[in-house]
């Protein structure tokens, strides 16, 4: 079967829909903007009303015989070679969820990386699956965790061989990336499938000096936010479907599970256009991008007290398989300043804002939209920061514990734990209990402790001085992390294993 990529089904329908002068009496209410308030109109513009429309019934009709959604995911899935492709307006929080889902059912077995998002962690309450939680390859030296081996799933398969299949995380938020062909080939060996939360890869099937991305490496169902590293509005994500180890009706019904009745046609549209851009030009922009990282890696390189994360920092024995240049992750140690206030001294002082920051780095994220004048614009601001670090407090030091301390008992079912009977507890006397919530620094958003797991010193220790320094726990019950929810009393039954 041919595809035109010239085509873009969603925007075509978009235009088609505007032209005819269509009157609607079916929601949203707004009625192509006519009814919104004023200053709304003036911040978010017309033309974001006008295109807000009902998916079926307006851009399609009410039976969608037109076929627009279908037809664009289509030209998705053939231009990242996939079997399907299946677009959500909910993010890759539900994408992920519905891939879980489709894998594993209530109280079967996944095998998960130990560094997955918060969002996996949601999907293992609402759903009841035991996790088998994978370490990840730990770098000791800079408190950093790179996604786990094959070597490491090998070894969880073998002592759970009921395992349904195994989901991991590549590329981190930093960049590093798992050798995904060989977690498939450990999987597929008992034909079991294998989840790749690519989130953070939406630009790597469009050019070969990136690293592999997920259904070219074997993957069966790879997740993936358009709005991350491509194009699309905020909430775009899609799921891609590869192979026969998982049922592309299951799937599609676990993700309705989860997804909205109302979608955003504005997501479908970013998403749409964004895929006809890639395979029209996405060649020539990456390429200008991963140009452009270069010197910018150079020139942050030559700033005093700064060094950049390179691929001889991340890819190594024990270390990421591969490593994706775009995220420019810099250490901010040498100036003795956390990533926390450099991110806030750069917001506040040069109207800069960076993707996340952590006990000792920022992460400023560069895409195919960056040229040499932004580029040039976060070099002159970190030579300003640089300059200008020695006027800042002292960083109160975050007690970031040896990867062995990191790791906690999952003593009990993360939906048992969340569900069960609560209360809070001082701290300081919370070592020993078993949590009742997540707690997660954000961004990333990767849950430092999860419903189910016996608390330990060090990792409450390690929270305490991260708010200390400035870290963010917005999932915590208090978030200043001076009490913690844990379970009252123990339930039976729902014990891991």
């Amino acid at each position: 079967m041919s595809h035109d990529h010239t085509q873009a089904p969603v925007l075509d329908a978009l235009s088609r829909f505007r032209q005819s002068g269509a009157l609607s009496f079916a929601p949203p209410g707004h009625k192509q903007g006519r009814g919104a308030d004023p200053a709304v109109r003036r911040v978010l513009g017309d033309s974001v009303f006008r295109s807000d429309l009902l998916a079926s019934g307006a851009l399609d009709d009410r039976c969608t015989r037109g076929r627009v959604l279908e037809r664009a995911e289509a030209l998705m899935a053939d231009a990242v070679h996939a079997s399907h492709t299946f677009f959500t307006t909910c993010g890759s929080s539900l994408s992920v969820k519905a891939a879980m889902l489709a894998v594993a059912g209530p109280h079967e077995k996944l095998l998960l990386g130990r560094d997955a998002h918060k969002s996996v962690v949601a999907g293992l309450i609402l759903s009841g699956v035991r996790p088998v939680w994978v370490d990840p390859q730990w770098d000791p030296e800079r408190g950093l965790a790179h996604p786990p081996s094959p070597a490491a799933f090998e070894a969880a398969f073998e002592e759970h061989p009921d395992a349904r299949g195994a989901l991991v995380v590549s590329p981190t938020p930093y960049g590093g990336c798992a050798d995904l062909r060989g977690i498939a080939e450990v999987c597929h060996r008992r034909s079991r499938p294998l989840i790749v939360d690519e989130a953070w890869g939406a630009h790597l099937p469009f050019h070969p000096e990136l690293p592999t991305w997920a259904m070219d490496a074997g993957a069966d169902v790879c997740v993936t936010s358009i709005h991350k590293m491509g194009s699309g509005l905020e909430q775009g994500s899609v799921f891609h479907l590869g192979g026969d180890l998982v049922d592309p009706v299951v799937l599609r019904s676990r993700a309705d599970l989860f997804g909205t009745t109302s979608p955003s046609v504005l997501v479908y549209a970013g998403m749409d256009g964004w895929r006809r851009q890639m395979v029209q030009h996405g060649h020539e922009l990456l390429s200008h991008a991963l140009e452009l990282a270069a010197k910018t890696r150079t020139a942050v390189e030559g700033i005093d007290g700064l060094h950049v994360n390179d691929r001889e920092d991340f890819v190594g024995d024990r270390l990421a398989h591969d490593f994706d240049p775009l995220p420019l992750v810099v250490d901010v140690s040498g100036l003795g300043t956390t990533g926390y206030l450099a991110a806030d001294w750069l917001r506040e002082h040069r109207h800069i804002a960076v993707h996340l920051a952590d006990h000792r780095r920022i992460n400023a994220q560069l895409t195919h939209a960056d040229d040499t004048a932004t580029a040039g614009a976060l070099v002159s601001a970190l030579e300003d920061f640089a300059d200008h670090a020695g006027d800042l407090p002292a960083a109160p030091e975050v007690a970031v514990p040896a990867p062995a301390e990191l790791r906690m008992e999952q003593s009990h079912l993360p939906r048992d734990a969340y569900f069960g009977p609560v209360e809070e507890v001082p701290v300081a006397e919370a070592a020993g209990r078993v949590a009742a919530e997540t707690v997660t620094p954000y961004p990333p958003g990767i849950p430092a402790v999860l419903p189910g797991e016996r608390l330990t010193e060090p990792v409450l220790r390690y929270l305490r001085s991260g708010v200390a320094a400035g870290m963010h726990l917005p999932d915590s019950a208090d978030p200043a992390l001076r009490t913690v929810r844990v379970l009252r009393t123990e339930p039976t039954g729902g014990t891991v294993g």
